[in-house]
């Protein structure tokens, strides 16, 4: 994949914005004195993110639907830590839509790229 074309993907930039979210959303639960969802959260969050990239240097079509499908597992364990962020009263109901909303858009990315590859696999 070229440079442009990795730098104008929708899927990178918008897991990176959302890994810039999570940590902002660490901290503020680090300020509220909650460590151990907050260590879950932001370790699955960014996750998404770092597996997209590691794919775009993937050695194979194969190695590329791995990490997109491991990514994929990310955002839903995310959107996991989200719901109970939720229930337990750390974040607002406003807070859990939009969270929850781009995480859901990061799934739905995330499985057309896959089902994309899984259909149509290009050469690297």
């Amino acid at each position: 994949m070229s440079s442009r074309k990795r730098e104008n993907s929708v899927l990178r930039q918008k897991s990176y914005a959302f890994a810039l979210r999570i940590i902002k959303l660490s901290q503020h639960l680090a300020e509220k004195k909650e460590y151990i969802i907050n260590k879950q959260i932001t370790k699955s969050g960014t996750a998404i993110g770092a597996l997209v990239r590691e794919g775009e240097f993937a050695q194979s079509v194969a190695d590329f639907i791995h990490k997109h499908s491991i990514s994929l597992k990310e955002a839903n364990e995310t959107d996991y830590w989200i719901c109970l962020l939720k229930d337990s009263g750390y974040i607002d109901e406003t807070q859990y839509i939009s969270l929850t909303n781009d995480c859901n858009e990061l799934i739905a990315l995330l499985i057309s790229t896959i089902n994309t590859f899984n259909l149509h696999p290009t050469p690297y």
